[in-house]
C-alpha cells in the first residue's frame, strides 16, 4: 500500500491512462477525486471500485475553468479532508496536419488550453491547499513530444514543451514548501487520444492494431508495448515517498526513444 490514506485529485480520470492511474492509486490504498468532463463514464469508473483499501469520487470539471478547479479542489478537501497528490492528466490531441498552413488557429488555442492552462489552473489551487501542509506530489502528464519534435500536430508537441517548462518553474518555486513537482513522458501508447498520432497512410479497419504496429515499428525498445499501466506505475512512483527527494524531473517512459537518432542508423 504505496498510498495508504493520501488524497488524490485526478484529472481525465474517467478513461484511458486517467484511469488506470485512478485504479492503480486506489488498489494502493488512496482516496480518489476524479475530474472530468465525462459524467457518465467517471461515475462508472468510481461505482466499479468497491473494494479494497481506497475511497473513490467523482465531480465533473473543465480543467478549462477556473471556477471548475477551485471547486473541484475544495471538494476533494471537504469529502477527504485535504489534498496531497495531483495528477494532471486531461489533456487533447488536436488532428493531425502536416502542413503548418492548413492547422487551426481555433484547435491550437484549444489544445493549450487544456493541455497547459489546464495543468497551470490545477497546480495553482492545488498549491493553495499544499503549502499551508508543507507537503504535496504534483505530476503532470507530459510526452515524447514535450522533447523532441515532430511526433504530432504542432498544437500538441508545443503544449507538452510548455507542460515541461511549467513543471520545473513550479517545482523551483515549490520546494521550500516541501511539495515535490514532477512529470511523466511515455512514448506511444494506444489509447483513443493517442490514435490522432496515426498517419492517414498508416490507418487500418482495426485502428489500435494500426496504431501498436506503427509504434512497434518505430520504437527503440523491440518486444514490449507501452500500456497505460506502465504509465500509471511511473506516476505511482512519483506520486508516492518512494520518490521523496525527486522534484523537477521528467520521467521519460520511452524505451529510449528520445535519446536516439533515428535517421543515423548506427546499430540497425
Amino acid at each position: 500500500m504505496k498510498l495508504l490514506g493520501k488524497v488524490a485529485l485526478i484529472t481525465g480520470g474517467a478513461t484511458g491512462i486517467g484511469e488506470s492511474i485512478v485504479r492503480l492509486f486506489h488498489k494502493h490504498g488512496a482516496k480518489v477525486c476524479i475530474v472530468d468532463v465525462q459524467d457518465d463514464l467517471g461515475d462508472e469508473v468510481c461505482k466499479s471500485l468497491v473494494s479494497g483499501e481506497g475511497e473513490a469520487c467523482f465531480v465533473h470539471g473543465d480543467v478549462r475553468v477556473e471556477e471548475d478547479i477551485s471547486n473541484a479542489v475544495d471538494f476533494a478537501v471537504k469529502r477527504f479532508g485535504t489534498l496531497d497528490i495531483l495528477i494532471n492528466n486531461a489533456g487533447l490531441c488536436g488532428a493531425p496536419c502536416p502542413d503548418i498552413r492548413n492547422n487551426s488557429s481555433s484547435e491550437f488555442e484549444l489544445i493549450f488550453d487544456v493541455n497547459v492552462k489546464g495543468a497551470f489552473l490545477c497546480m495553482k489551487h492545488a498549491a493553495r491547499v499544499m503549502i499551508p501542509e508543507k507537503n504535496g506530489s504534483i505530476v503532470s502528464l507530459c510526452s515524447v513530444g514535450g522533447v523532441v519534435g515532430g511526433v504530432g500536430p504542432h498544437a500538441y508537441v508545443g503544449s507538452k514543451h510548455a507542460v515541461l517548462g511549467l513543471t520545473r518553474s513550479v517545482a523551483a518555486e515549490l520546494g521550500q514548501h516541501g511539495i515535490r513537482v514532477n512529470c511523466v513522458s511515455p512514448y506511444a501508447v494506444a489509447t483513443k487520444l493517442a490514435l490522432a498520432h496515426l498517419p492517414e497512410e498508416e490507418r487500418t479497419e482495426d485502428a489500435f492494431a494500426g496504431f501498436r504496429s506503427f509504434a512497434a515499428a518505430n520504437a527503440n525498445l523491440k518486444g514490449v508495448e507501452l500500456t497505460v499501466d506502465d504509465v500509471a506505475n511511473a506516476v505511482l512512483f512519483l506520486a508516492s515517498d518512494e520518490s521523496r527527494y525527486v522534484s523537477g524531473d521528467n520521467l521519460m517512459i520511452d524505451g529510449g526513444f528520445t535519446c536516439t537518432n533515428h535517421s543515423f542508423k548506427v546499430f540497425r
